[in-house]
Formats: C-alpha cells, structure tokens, sequence
C-alpha cells in the first residue's frame, strides 16, 4: 500500500498480537513498530520522525482514539518498541506538552489532559470572501471569549413566554397572513418609544424599518446607496471585518479612515473621497472609544455638505460608568441612516433589529426590504414589542448590565495578572475588550515578528476561543486581542485570560529557541 492511501492508525485500539516485555511482537506486528497506536517509524519520513511522532499522537488525542485521562507509554518504553532513541520520543511528548495536550503527572505517568479541535489552525485562515468569522465560531471550544456575544444564560425566558400567550391570545386569524414588510405597525411603534427613551431619538413610527438585524440594514443601505451613486464608504480601521464585508458584498468598495482615541479622523474622512461612512461612534468596535465632542461636530459639519452617515449603534446601550452618549441621529437626522438590534441586548438568533433612513431613502429601503424577505416574521416582532412596552426590556437590561460590569471587571484584573504588558483600550462599556502587545512589552524578542493569528490559533488550541485584532484591520498596526466577557462566569473569564497568557508564554519560549 502506498503511502498517500496509508489511514491514519491502522486497525483498531486493540489487537490480539501481544509483546513479551523482553523480546519482539508475535504474530503480525512489524519488528521495529509498535502495539501502541499501530505506530511503525519506518514508514515515517526521512530526517522527520520526531514531527511524524507528534503527528501521530496529535492527531489520536483530536479524533478521541487518545481520550482525556489516557496514559502514554513511558518514553523508554516507545523508544525500546519503536528502535529509536529515548530523546527522539521526549521531544515529541515535549511538543504536546507545550500545546497543553498531554502533561507529566509524577508516578502517573505522561496523561493526555486536553482534546484540541481538530484543526486549530482555523482562525488563521483568511477566505477570500466572508467565512472567517463563521468560521471561528463552528470551532469547538472549552472557553468562547469571542467578542459580540452577550450572555445567553441570561435570555429573559419567563418573560417572553409571557409575552407570547398575551399576544397569541390577542391574534385574530387574519394576522397569520402576510405582514407588512415594513415591520409590525406594534413594533414600529413600540421601537420609536425605545429609541425616544434611550437614545434621544425622536422618530416617527412611519420612520423604522424593522430588519433582520444590523447585517440586514447593512445589505439594503448597501443596494440603496449604491443606486444612488454612491460607490466608495469609508469604514473605521480597526473596524468590524462583518460590517466591511456586508457592505463589500452589495458591490461597494471600502476606504480605511483611522480610529484614534477620540475616535473616526474626519480629517482622513475628508481625504478619502468617500460619500458615505460608516462607523460606531457610542462604543467603537474594536477599540472601545467613544467618538468625542469636537470629533462629532465635525463629522456632522461633513455630513451638511453632502456626506451620508452610516450609525451603527453597537452594544450603545451597555454603559457602566454614565449614560451612553446621544445617538448621531438625533443630531442630524436628515444625513444619518441608524441601525440598531437586540442582537447584544436579548439574542442574535432572533435576527431583530431596526433602521431608520433620511427621506430621500426611506421609500427605496422599504422596497429593498420587500424583495428581500417580504418582511421579518411577525409574531416575534409583536412579542418584542410587548416586552417594550411592559417595561421588561429595561429591566433586562439594568439587570445585564449589573452583570456585564462584574464580568469585565475580572477581565481587567485577569489581563493584568496573566497578560503583562498588554494595552487594554476603550471606555466601560460594551461586551468586550480590546488589548494590544506593543514589540518593547515582550522580553527575548517575543514581540520581533510576532502576529496575533498565532496567538488567537494557540489559545484554540488549549481550548479558549477570541479575535486576533489583525482579523479587523485594513491597514498594519500592533498585534492584538478582541476579548468578549459577557457570554460566560467569571470563573471562566479568569481561567481563559491565563489560558491565553500560557499560549502567549509557549509562544516565546517557541521564538527563543528559533
């Protein structure tokens, strides 16, 4: 049999060939190999054994052949089995054990303590379209301190069943037909109250477009703008890589504006030549600023003379030291186009959000919005509604926000235990933090070609999932991680902030030695 059609391990965990403990196998084992895994050195590489060892016992630990807990053979024992020296196999162990897949446990034995996914190499790769993001998230993990995420746990269930029987038992059954693809006239409504009490908007319900969340306004401001003449949208750089390529994909080109901490550089805006832009001033994603005074009057003076504005109201809604900053649509109304959810706030899976465009757009997203879906389904739309306008809404979220604050708290403490020398960036607010690695902050040339991709693929690999910051830059910059706290305990926060800071270790010790 050739080595290309070779399986992975031959045969199965158990043979009926046995090994006396001082001379060769009986029956069918290969002199030279060994019972334990099927494992037969000559079929290795040449020059490549000790990389075709830890290959071997990689890939058993990822497909369970090697579950958590299994012990491995002595070292000298394999070595004796395979014919090889006793160094080759401690190097081999050695490399799995600096991945955190299998550990020295004293008279125990060498134990395999962690199962990685099965190619933790994922997150680096960068599709030529899309995917990435999804990607990262079909990875399993033990810890997700992906950012974006809020706390499921916390879905207000008892809430919404409620609200569901009070609605479905004030359906009649000519509800059940089509909806308006606006939106329901009840959500309209009941969203103009939301943003009127917590954003300082002042609409009218003929105003909200109900969507499938912020990637769907995205998509149809994407058609509308683009129909309109518009051709290049400046983004924030670092910005969300999912909002650049929402609009990537309507067949709009994207221009790189820097965020600085005061926010979007309108000076760079002007220059860009852009006729539009887009950008999360309450609570920046990535960096967590807060776009400022003098930076708003600017961009809104941009906006007068003739620029659209794209406000992406990210997480505004989760402050933790004051209350969130108006929305720019309530300053300019006119030249904003505004796009929120409770995507951050309740859960993405109900794909519920809103937008609100100027006149000279309004009939035209509508329309988009028709061909789109015919509009969002609408039971949902009148219990969200409900939840509104009871009040619940609010209490859900004076109670996350109790708990996100406790949660991003221990994120800061576990950064400055596990992770010295990183840079944590941005306001209190929001669901994640942004940390930097500045070249000086790392000892024996650590930070010297350093790229967050290896360190997001090395903390996958122990099981803990998060962003490497490059993921949202168009142009270069410090290496970086994009850390969520909300979807998980503080137990787990702190367990996956060290986890991260062993992976960052084993990365230096890795460069040392190359």
């Amino acid at each position: 049999m050739s080595r290309s059609n070779e399986p992975l391990f031959q045969g199965s965990k158990t043979r009926s060939t046995t090994r006396s403990a001082t001379g060769p196998a009986t029956g069918s084992a290969l002199l030279g190999g060994s019972d334990f895994l099927q494992l037969d050195p000559d079929r290795a590489p040449a020059g490549g054994r000790t990389e075709w060892l830890a290959g071997r016992l990689r890939a058993a630990i990822a497909d369970g052949t090697l579950p958590v807990g299994a012990r491995l053979p002595a070292s000298r024992v394999l070595a004796a089995e395979l014919g090889v020296s006793r160094g080759l196999v401690t190097e081999a162990y050695q490399r799995l054990a600096e991945t955190g897949q299998i550990a020295g446990r004293g008279r125990a034995g060498t134990v395999v303590v962690a199962a990685p996914p099965p190619a933790p190499a994922a997150p680096v790769r960068t599709p030529a379209r899309g995917g990435l993001v999804d990607a990262l998230r079909a990875e399993p993990c033990r810890i997700d301190l992906s950012p974006g995420v809020p706390d499921l746990t916390a879905f207000p269930r008892t809430a919404w069943l409620r609200a569901e029987r009070r609605v479905l038992g004030g359906l009649t059954p000519a509800d059940f037909g089509y909806g308006d693809p606006q939106g329901a006239p009840a959500l309209r409504e009941a969203v103009a109250g939301w943003l009127a009490r917590n954003r300082g908007i002042r609409a009218d319900p003929g105003e909200v477009v109900i969507v499938a969340g912020v990637a769907q306004a995205l998509a149809l401001l994407a058609q509308v703008l683009r129909e309109d003449g518009v051709r290049r949208v400046a983004v924030e750089d670092p910005g969300s890589l999912g909002a650049r390529q929402q609009l990537e994909y309507g067949r709009l080109s994207t221009a790189p504006v820097r965020v600085d901490a005061s926010g979007l550089d309108v000076g760079a805006l002007r220059a860009s030549g852009a006729g539009a832009v887009l950008l999360t001033p309450a609570h920046q994603f990535p960096t967590g600023v807060v776009l400022d005074g003098e930076r708003r009057r600017e961009l809104l003076g941009w906006a007068a003379a003739g620029g659209v504005v794209i406000e992406d109201d990210y997480d505004a809604e989760h402050r933790y030291d004051r209350a969130p900053v108006p929305a720019l649509k309530a300053l300019l109304p006119e030249r904003v186009c505004y796009a929120g959810s409770v995507s951050k706030l309740l859960a993405p899976a109900l794909r519920l959000g809103w937008l609100l465009a100027p006149p000279r757009y309004r009939d035209a997203v509508v329309e988009a919005k028709r061909y789109a879906d015919l509009g969002n389904a609408v039971l949902a739309q009148l219990v969200l509604a409900d939840l509104m306008d009871s009040g619940e809404l609010e209490r859900h979220l004076r109670f996350v926000r109790r708990r996100h604050r406790g949660r991003r708290d221990a994120m800061l403490r576990a950064v400055a235990a596990h992770l010295p020398g990183a840079r944590v960036h941005g306001a209190a607010a929001g669901l994640h933090l942004m940390v930097t690695f500045e070249e000086d902050d790392f000892e024996d040339g650590f930070g010297d070609g350093f790229e967050d991709t290896a360190l997001a693929s090395a903390a996958l690999a122990l099981g803990v999932k998060s962003h490497p910051l490059s993921w949202h830059r168009l142009r270069p910059g410090p290496p970086g991680l994009i850390l969520g706290y909300a979807a998980g305990p503080v137990s787990e926060i702190e367990e996956g902030v060290a986890l991260l800071g062993e992976a960052r270790d084993r990365l230096s010790r890795r460069t040392r030695r190359s």
